[in-house]
């Protein structure tokens, strides 16, 4: 009996299925989407309502449209987290590198300033972690007045008070290490597989076979570089044996 038409692809030994994402050039639409996946459940699992009048749509509008009374008792679905994100990234051209660094920045405002994101104040606590992320991240930083471009009826002046209350909040504290950087990224893939958010994947054609062959052989002569300059800076117990030793001078 016919399985039917299988919902994920599998290798073969005819062909290999690959995605074109890696830690060091993530794909930037299945990127955004995890981080935005991720930001679905923070809000969905928040155990409260704890805020700060800065990050609040009620007192900080993003539009000129009326906030409706009942805006703090909605969750966002993630579709709609995903337009939102993807509206600024997209006119602002952001990198799928600075997707990750956002959501590095948007967890630790919400341990350090112990406060939660909730319908009421997740939009501009995205957009602060983007405004972040995309300074610090991008060789070309967006400024604070070209926001106001993509989000008209917001002022630079809100735009500067939101951004100085983020980095006081944060204790200025916006180093991301690349081992942090890498943690985010495989976690960001597997909350993709535990959700059926697949990456996606392309039959391993030979020019890309070609690319990757290049890309290995390049880090694996960086490797080898780093390793013999290792060894001229450093002897093992086998190297000692012969070595002579300068008389010590005490000045």
């Amino acid at each position: 009996v016919s399985p039917g038409q299988l919902t994920k692809k599998y290798s073969s030994c005819s062909t290999i299925f690959i995605d074109d994402s890696t830690v060091s050039q993530p794909n930037l639409r299945s990127t955004i989407k995890c981080v935005t996946l991720a930001i679905f459940y923070h809000i969905k699992n928040r155990d409260s309502d704890r805020s700060l009048d800065i990050f609040d749509e009620k007192s900080h509008p993003l539009t000129r449209e009326e906030v409706p009374d009942d805006y703090y008792k909605h969750d966002p679905d993630h579709k709609h987290i995903y337009r939102f994100v993807r509206t600024l990234f997209s006119a602002a051209q952001l990198t799928a590198e600075c997707a990750i660094v956002t959501l590095v920045y948007l967890e630790r405002l919400l341990t350090y300033a112990e406060i939660d994101i909730c319908p009421s104040n997740w939009k501009r606590i995205v957009l602060g972690a983007i405004l972040l992320a995309s300074k610090v991240w991008d060789d070309q930083a967006v400024w604070n007045v070209d926001y106001c471009q993509i989000l008209k009826d917001i002022t630079v002046e809100d735009m500067n008070e939101m951004e100085r209350h983020f980095l006081e909040l944060l204790q200025f504290n916006i180093n991301v290490p690349a081992s942090v950087y890498a943690k985010y990224y495989f976690d960001l893939r597997s909350l993709a597989d535990d959700n059926n958010l697949s990456f996606l994947l392309e039959p391993l054609s030979k020019e890309r076979a070609q690319k990757l062959e290049a890309i290995s052989r390049l880090c694996e002569d960086k490797y080898k570089d780093l390793s013999k300059a290792a060894m001229r800076r450093s002897f093992s117990a086998d190297n000692l044996v012969g070595i002579r030793r300068s008389n010590a001078i005490l000045s």
